[in-house]
């Protein structure tokens, strides 16, 4: 029997965490910081990604941003009974996909270690695969298409992954002049030092431009080659239609600091209508990669529908 919470994203990422450090860390009575293996440990980059000497941006921050994105089951139940199916997905960026290994690994280790209340316990059945057809389109049977990356009866990787390109992402895309973005999980986005409830578009722009700027450059070796200023500037014209967002509060607790930390963000959907044309492909990339902070918790999840 596993016992979950409401929000499952932070006992998945507390319990991978903890699993991947049991499964990749030579000397786990040491910190990162105090490590002399860090520079090539592959926990080390992927939960304490440390910013290089000469780093050009965020050198004001201790860490980069983790290269991966962790999606929880988006299930009311609380609780699975023996021989029923919990699914969830993990999305690696850039370098991470080298690990890939040491991700399945670690979760068949959470499986045997056990989650939630009691430590219940899992066996990692599979793990598939899974490319986005046309980009504009929430995930959907239609657009998807799977195959069987690892098989936890054999234990065996069944292929190589594939990874996603610009090009694969924006496959015929043809922008429309409206769209609405469903939150799935808990955004938290921050404008003018606070979390904001209220978004307007620019507002989400700024937020995936720094995003996918930071992630593209310590992940994948380069910056992102846009005119910023113009951008938000085009932004500002791009006007909210209907706004349904709702504040959803809920609590972690983190072990390595021994508090209780807030989390909330907004739910809901909100409708933007504009000229998009210049935006778009931050928008699709922004569906898989999440948006705001805690997004290797799940936060931050949304979907793009044009109708």
């Amino acid at each position: 029997m596993i016992s979950l919470p409401p929000y499952k994203g932070s006992t998945f990422r507390g319990g991978f965490g903890c699993a991947f450090k049991k499964a990749t860390c030579v000397l786990r009575n040491q910190t990162c910081d105090s490590c002399l293996l860090k520079e090539k440990c592959v926990y080390s980059y992927v939960f304490e990604t440390t910013l290089p000497s000469n780093s050009a941006i965020m050198r004001k921050y201790p860490r980069a941003p983790h290269p991966f994105v962790l999606e929880p089951p988006e299930e009311d139940r609380l609780m699975y009974r023996p021989g029923e199916r919990i699914t969830f997905g993990v999305i690696l960026i850039g370098r991470a996909i080298d690990y890939l290994p040491h991700f399945i690994y670690s979760f068949d280790v959470l499986g045997q270690m056990g989650i939630g209340r009691g430590k219940g316990k899992f066996a990692l059945k599979e793990v598939i695969s899974s490319r986005p057809i046309a980009a504009p389109a929430p995930p959907s049977k239609d657009t998807e298409r799977s195959s069987l990356l690892y098989d936890g009866g054999s234990k065996t990787l069944k292929m190589d992954p594939s990874p996603l390109t610009w090009e694969d992402l924006l496959h015929d895309a043809i922008p429309p002049d409206h769209v609405t973005l469903y939150f799935r999980t808990p955004a938290r986005i921050r404008f003018g030092g606070r979390y904001t409830l209220e978004l307007e578009f620019h507002i989400l722009i700024r937020n995936l431009l720094r995003r996918i700027d930071t992630l593209s450059y310590f992940h994948c070796g380069e910056r992102l080659e846009v005119d910023f200023k113009s951008l938000i500037e085009q932004a500002n014209g791009v006007r909210t239609e209907d706004r349904d967002l709702q504040w959803f509060d809920w609590e972690r607790y983190s072990q390595r600091q021994r508090i209780r930390m807030k989390m909330g963000g907004f739910v809901g959907s909100v409708t933007f209508r504009g000229d998009l044309r210049p935006f778009w492909p931050f928008l699709v990339l922004g569906r898989l990669i999440h948006v705001g902070k805690g997004t290797s918790f799940g936060l931050g999840r949304y979907e793009i529908n044009e109708s």
